[in-house]
């Protein structure tokens, strides 16, 4: 591969480490790429962001390819994770602390199972106000982070598969095939809603996006080895 090949358009299919932006992915690739073929200016973007919390498939698109990135984005896409059933957080995953505890004693292997129903489908869902959507001009992170709170309205979203996968009390193990737009945080806090208890997302790997799946995606440490040999 040469400057010229990523300058025309690249897909690259990179399994985002846990704790890193995928603004991170994106600046170390481009840097890379940069250094290596001595390129001054070079478009690099991703087809759709993974939080910090999650790991698993990032398309990241170099040069004129980047000219696709919305038509990635717009397809549906994988995930498997973990819901932890009694707790809810307000980010509604791990990047904030547990704010309210419920009873789960009246839970059962079967409710669970039977409660996926009530999310296939059209669905309504709330963004959580932790997420980088904009409201009158301000990121709604930058809101909950003052303690603040915001009407947030709902959006239409389509889950086409939601399975459970494995139970391991409080835990529990799922996959979902969704529509762009479905925030798998919202499907937790909604989920444990469902339960009449409560519950937040506890990892997230996203597997799919259209047929690019993370099976065929490569860590950004060998990507990087790959580039310096080329």
């Amino acid at each position: 591969m040469t400057g010229e090949d990523y300058k025309n358009g690249q897909v690259l299919l990179i399994d985002k480490p846990l704790e890193w932006t995928s603004f991170q992915a994106v600046n170390k690739i481009r840097w890379h790429i940069r250094k290596r073929f001595d390129i001054k200016k070079i478009k690099v973007g991703h087809a759709g962001t993974l939080d910090p919390l999650a790991t698993g498939l990032l398309v990241i698109c170099t040069g004129k390819q980047t000219k696709s990135i919305n038509e990635y984005q717009g397809q549906i896409k994988e995930y498997t994770g973990t819901f932890t059933l009694g707790a809810t957080t307000p980010s509604y995953d791990l990047e904030t602390e547990i704010d309210h505890t419920f009873d789960t004693t009246h839970i059962t292997e079967e409710l669970i199972h039977n409660t996926t129903q009530q999310f296939i489908g059209n669905i309504q869902q709330q963004p959580p106000i932790f997420s980088a959507l904009k409201k009158d001009g301000k990121r709604l992170y930058e809101i909950a982070r003052k303690g603040e709170t915001t009407e947030i309205p709902t959006r239409e979203i389509h889950i086409s598969e939601f399975e459970i996968t494995a139970i391991q009390f409080p835990k529990v193990d799922f996959r979902v095939v969704c529509s762009k737009g479905t925030y798998i945080r919202s499907l937790a806090f909604d989920f444990g809603k469902a339960l009449n208890s409560g519950a937040h997302l506890s990892a997230l790997r996203r597997t799919k996006i259209g047929n690019f799946s993370v099976e065929n995606a490569t860590s950004i440490e060998n990507f990087i080895k790959k580039i310096e040999m080329e």
